[in-house]
């Protein structure tokens, strides 16, 4: 090559290297981070018995590979984090929630709150107890009035189910729901009014086409006449609103009490329970046992399960004189003020007399007991909480959730199992296990839940898609927002 060729050539070669290195560079900044973590007893969240000294890997967002330590090489530029001392288990799922409208640092409600941000808050503060995913029932969305119009109420819950929120939950929503009118979700008025109000088989199957454009996880209803103080779905409606949703091929759960309605959603294939099915003084008997396990003989819709959220019922039962531990656990404390700790819990369960601590365990152990037949006949629990009004602990009563499935007769693996990874499967949730190929959603804790199920209380660090939940600073802001509200 003669001189004038080289010196021509040496520009081109320096900018070939120059992007080469460009390209490694960025090659490099956007390979996944590779963390290997050893040492810890694993609870996998399929009901298997903890892994001692186990070793997981995680790349990226993802659960990799699983094992013990030592069998796991550590890959070229990994991490190594030990957690020798601790416990892991998967994140939690929630497939029971109501969330959005509560001012949770104020403690009100109302429709105005029902933002992005608030709803985003709220996911925020799932993140913080460990919870990975959860399903939002009730929620603020604009539907049709029936009457040819809309209630013009946004799309809140359906912009959010499509965004991944760093240190956030993942969320579903369940749409609005429907009810006899003003017989859906009682309590705070703004949410009174949300569901679908039917009366007719009509405004029934017309409602459902409207409900299932919003594409919901399911359809929510509600068959309950409150002690006889409310007109409420009658068999000829649920009826129609199951046809209907069947014909779409949407999955239906209801809110119900009675065991003769129970039996004929079990006939009209309802898929899911959104309290124990058979409650209120109802027991379970023989028929109800055999259509369950009818259904499951015959594979038809043979998936059912149930959020039993009997975790108010088992709180009633620690009132009286004595205080329940709980109400002191750092974890509440970093979520409510001790102000509102006591107006919601403290000085009510003070105020219990004997006999309505007594009431409160019949109730519970009668709930109980029903739930535990039906799931001996083959329905499915799942967690779940329920929370919504303001009294209720939102994101706390996801662990006080565990400990009323223990109480009504679980172990604690199985009530852990109920709570991730049969969740997870319900709710078509890539998350509630420790298996390759899954979400790296995973809660490390300072004490082993398998011998306490309170200790899943005992948090020392969330990670939420391999990346950890910014906890402290959680704590911090609403720490401030909580002042600033007490000082208004």
């Amino acid at each position: 090559m003669s001189l004038a060729k080289r010196l021509l050539a040496r520009p081109l070669i320096a900018a070939a290297g120059l992007f080469a290195a460009l390209v490694s560079s960025d090659a490099q900044s956007q390979a996944p981070r590779i963390t290997l973590y050893e040492g810890a007893r694993l609870i996998a969240g399929d009901g298997s018995p903890a892994v001692e000294n186990s070793a997981f890997l995680v790349t990226g967002a993802t659960f990799t590979r699983v094992g013990r330590k030592g069998d796991i090489p550590l890959p070229a530029g990994a991490a190594r984090v030990d957690l020798t001392g601790k416990t892991v288990m998967p994140a939690l799922v929630d497939m029971h929630g109501h969330f959005g409208f509560q001012n949770l640092a104020a403690g009100t409600m109302s429709k105005e709150t029902f933002t992005r941000e608030n709803l985003i808050d709220h996911l925020q503060r799932l993140a913080y107890v460990g919870v990975g995913a959860a399903v939002g029932i009730g929620d603020l969305v604009d539907r049709s009035d029936l009457h040819g119009g809309r209630t013009k109420w946004g799309d809140v819950p359906l912009r959010v189910r499509n965004e991944v929120v760093p240190g956030a939950a993942v969320f579903k929503t369940a749409g609005p729901g429907m009810a006899w009118p003003g017989s859906g979700a009682q309590g705070d008025p703004s949410r009174v009014d949300v569901s679908y109000g039917v009366s007719t088989p009509e405004e029934a199957r017309a409602a459902v086409r409207d409900y299932a454009q919003l594409k919901p996880e399911f359809i929510k209803i509600w068959v309950d006449d409150r002690e006889g103080q409310k007109k409420t779905l009658t068999p000829a409606l649920y009826g129609a609103v199951l046809d209907e949703a069947h014909k779409a091929n949407v999955p239906v759960a209801v809110h119900n009490v009675k065991l003769s309605d129970a039996k004929l959603m079990v006939k009209g294939g309802l898929e899911g329970w959104l309290h124990v099915p058979v409650r209120g003084g109802d027991v379970v008997d023989a028929e109800m046992i055999a259509l369950v396990k009818d259904r499951i003989a015959r594979n038809d819709r043979p998936v059912m399960w149930v959020t039993p959220a009997l975790i108010t019922g088992w709180m009633n039962m620690t009132g009286g004189a004595a205080r329940p531990s709980w109400l002191d656990d750092p974890l509440l404390k970093a979520l409510y003020s001790p102000q509102q700790i006591e107006r919601y819990w403290g000085e009510p369960l003070k105020k219990m007399t004997p006999d309505q601590v007594a009431r409160a365990k019949a109730a519970f152990a009668a709930d109980g007991k029903n739930m535990m037949v039906l799931r001996g006949a083959g329905m499915i629990v799942v967690g779940g909480t329920d929370t919504g009004q303001t009294r209720h602990l939102m994101a706390f009563q996801n662990h006080l959730d565990l400990e009323s499935m223990v109480a009504m007769g679980m172990t604690p693996n199985e009530a852990i199992k109920a709570a991730t990874s049969d969740g997870a499967r319900i709710g078509k949730f890539n998350t509630g296990l420790v298996a390759g190929g899954r979400q790296a959603d995973f809660i490390v804790l300072n004490a082993n839940p398998l011998e306490n199920i309170s200790n899943t209380r005992k948090i020392d660090k969330v990670y939420l898609r391999g990346d950890e939940v910014p906890r402290a600073r959680y704590a911090a802001n609403w720490a401030a927002k909580l002042k600033t509200a007490a000082a208004k």
